[in-house]
């Protein structure tokens, strides 16, 4: 009987030296689709609890939003925690070693088709069709929210861009400034997680658009009604920086007997006066006319009241809420403090600096 060349216990040894025990070449070294859609999965936070998002409701108040940085190597370690499942031994520690960098690079590519996937997408081809982008895993921001908007508009408009757009901008028009959205989900009915592949500098919420409404907004002493162009787009108080926007407007009549009934034969011919009065002040830009008030058509233009739309984009005057301005930032049209962090400078440095270990 011929002798074997390796007895088992040296062929057992050599199997448990080998920092890689499965070639990445081989198929059986490939991840599982259930597999890796999972781990995807936990990349993007599903599936975490939320006592770990915030662990005290104080952090989130009513009618409050918060921004912040996904740190890659918390995400990380939460994918090496989901795998150790696996690990009985010291044969599976150095295989996952030795393939961990791969399948984080694998992640990287995967987490990106996550919310196609969500939709209904085949996870077969949309995998085919994202794996010709080999880039990197960029740096991942986002924010909570937590406001009766989110229950009123559960499937309200969301998006981030690369750059601070001015008003007004159709979004159709600027899609090559708007970060990916990896993840926007309702965590419960006033409270919205949003993931973003980068990091912004302006992040719009707007109401879905459902059909054409008309309307007035309240004001000090009654109604007013926001001064129109032609095309729809608000008209800027003469005079003012073009940020923040202030929109012109113009006092709504009302009966006398019924002080919550708008008098419309009164209000067309306060619209008539608000017209005369703005194209002489804006003659020499066309843009800023107004429609004259020759009928309906025009008169709706006026009366037209678009999907709310909520802007954040650095610190507005935070020293309305006993703040002081954040150096370096540009300014987030907003009350919330802790959105302006996601401008300033020395921070957004500090992050990329510890997300990339530089």
């Amino acid at each position: 009987m011929r002798e074997a060349w390796v007895k088992s216990s040296e062929a057992l040894r050599l199997r448990m030296i080998d920092p890689a025990q499965v070639d990445p070449t081989e198929a059986e070294a490939e991840m599982p689709p259930y597999m890796e859609s999972f781990l995807a999965h936990l990349r993007l936070l599903v599936g975490v609890p939320f006592d770990y998002l915030a662990a005290d409701s104080r952090l989130l108040p009513m009618e409050s939003i918060r921004f912040f940085y996904l740190d890659r190597s918390w995400t990380d370690r939460l994918v090496d925690g989901a795998i150790a499942v696996g690990k009985i031994g010291t044969r599976e520690q150095a295989h996952h070693q030795a393939h961990a960098p791969a399948v984080h690079q694998q992640l990287d590519q995967t987490e990106r088709i996550i919310r196609l996937l969500q939709r209904g997408g085949s996870f077969p081809s949309l995998k085919q069709t994202n794996d010709q982008n080999q880039s990197p895993g960029d740096i991942i921001t986002g924010f909570l929210l937590r406001s009766a908007a989110v229950a009123w508009w559960p499937h309200m408009d969301v998006r981030a861009y690369s750059e601070d757009i001015p008003d007004p901008f159709n979004a159709g028009d600027v899609t090559d400034k708007q970060l990916l959205t990896l993840r926007l989900e309702l965590l419960s009915a006033s409270v919205m997680l949003a993931l973003f592949q980068g990091i912004p500098k302006l992040v719009v919420l707007e109401e879905p658009h459902h059909g054409v409404q008309f309307g007035v907004h309240t004001a000090p002493g009654g109604f007013a009604l926001f001064l129109r162009t032609k095309d729809g787009h608000q008209i800027p108080v003469p005079g003012t920086p073009p940020t923040p926007f202030q929109p012109a407007s113009t006092p709504v009549p009302v009966r006398a007997a019924n002080q919550r009934v708008i008098a419309v034969w009164d209000l067309r011919h306060q619209l008539i006066l608000a017209t005369q009065q703005n194209n002489a002040t804006n003659a020499g830009n066309p843009s800023l006319q107004m429609p004259d008030q020759t009928g309906s058509g025009a008169f709706a233009v006026e009366v037209l009241q678009p999907p709310w739309k909520q802007r954040f984009e650095g610190t507005e005057d935070l020293g309305q809420c006993g703040l002081q301005p954040l150096a370096g930032t540009s300014g987030f049209v907003s009350t919330v403090f802790v959105a302006g962090r996601v401008a300033e400078a020395d921070t957004r440095q500090n992050v990329i600096k510890l997300l990339t270990n530089g």
